[in-house]
Parts: structure tokens; sequence; C-alpha cells
């Protein structure tokens, strides 16, 4: 067990260890929740849950975790009932693709998805495979939650997705450029991973031209 925030977060070695510096991606959602309309929380990749379940415990928001692997989704549903949070939180397991009603529209979302390009893993023997391995790139599951996030985040809503790199981050814009999500902030936190905040443009006034900017 691993304190998280104020959270007491249990997991074993079948999941991935709880980084503590990822509180910051916690707090950062709740300081962006504060000027959200009201409605739930996405997490993608929620893994134990601990991010998600501090966001949830300090905004008081709803909060629904996916995750692909039925281990990690149990050590979630336990630390949300030991957090007293059962009521705020369901928590899916499958993919990510297949987890959400297509029409389902969260305010906030939530990714922590595996970053490790897949040479570099070996460089974590500690961690189960499956949860850091992100692909020849390390982007192969960023992408996706990009996609989902793309396809759920509500209108207004803002979305902080966590990635390794600087370089992972400036392939971004690139790869939101036919979606109408916008990258407000990058802030990177060296040896801490970067995070990146990103929002879904307001739909066009009536009485005013169409249009919006990239902004990195």
């Amino acid at each position: 067990m691993i304190r998280f925030g104020h959270l007491d977060i249990d997991f074993d070695d079948r999941v991935l260890t709880p980084r503590t510096w990822t509180v910051r991606q916690s707090a950062w959602a709740v300081k962006l929740s504060a000027d959200l309309p009201d409605g739930p929380m996405l997490e993608l990749c929620s893994g134990a849950g601990q991010i998600g379940l501090l966001a949830a415990a300090l905004t008081g928001r709803s909060l629904v975790c996916v995750d692909a692997d039925p281990v990690a989704c149990a050590f979630a549903r336990a630390n949300a009932e030991r957090a007293g949070l059962a009521h705020l939180v369901e928590v899916r397991q499958g993919s990510m693709e297949h987890a959400l009603d297509p029409d389902e529209r969260f305010c906030l979302v939530i990714a922590d998805p595996p970053w490790v390009p897949t040479a570099q893993v070996e460089r974590y023997p500690e961690d189960p495979r499956t949860a850091i391995d992100g692909g020849a790139d390390g982007m192969l599951v960023a992408e996706r939650c990009l996609a989902t996030t793309a396809q759920h985040l509500s209108s207004d809503g803002s979305a902080i997705l966590q990635l390794g790199t600087t370089g992972q981050a400036d392939r971004l814009p690139k790869l939101v450029e036919d979606s109408d999500l916008t990258i407000e902030e990058v802030r990177d936190s060296p040896g801490e991973g970067v995070l990146v905040h990103l929002a879904r443009e307001p739909e066009p006034s009536m009485s005013a031209p169409a249009g919006g900017y990239w902004t990195i």
C-alpha cells in the first residue's frame, strides 16, 4: 500500500506501482474542474485508480475508470471502496474503444497511458510490461487516448494527458489537427513525465465566424 495524496492505495506486483509524483496530474485536474460545467470525469488507463480517485475525492465529481487489465480494475474498485468513494466511482474493465457508450460525454478526462518505448521497457524490470509498453515510439496507447478523448469530451471540457518526454508532446499538434481539441499547456518536470492540458473548442457562436488556433 502507498500513500497518494490523502488516500491509501493498494496494489501488488501485477500492476504498475503508483508513482507519487503523479499527484500533480490529480491536482491539475482538480484546479481545472473548478471552471468546468457539471458532469462526470473519465480516467483512461486507470491502473489501480489513484489519479482519478484523488481527483474525485477532491472535487466530488463522479468518475468512470477504464482499464484493460482485470487485476488493475479489481484494485481500483477496492481502492475506491477504501476511500469511501464507491458511490462516485464506476470501474469498467475492457478496451477504451468498447468500454464506453458512443453517446457518453465527460467534462474532464484524465489519461495516463503506457509511454515507455518498447526498446526501453527492459530498463524497468519491476513493472509489468503491459503497464508501461507504449509501442515503438511510446505513443501507441496515447494516440488511442486522444481518439477516445476527442469522441467523449464534452463541449468546453478539458483533458490532462500524461506522456514521457517533450519529444512525445511535440507530436501532439499533428495528432489532434483533425479534431476540435486544442493544446492549452504543456508542463515538463524532468524525471517525472510531461503533462498536457487539452480542451475542446466551444461550439462557434451564431453571431461570430467559426475559427480557432492551436497553442502549446
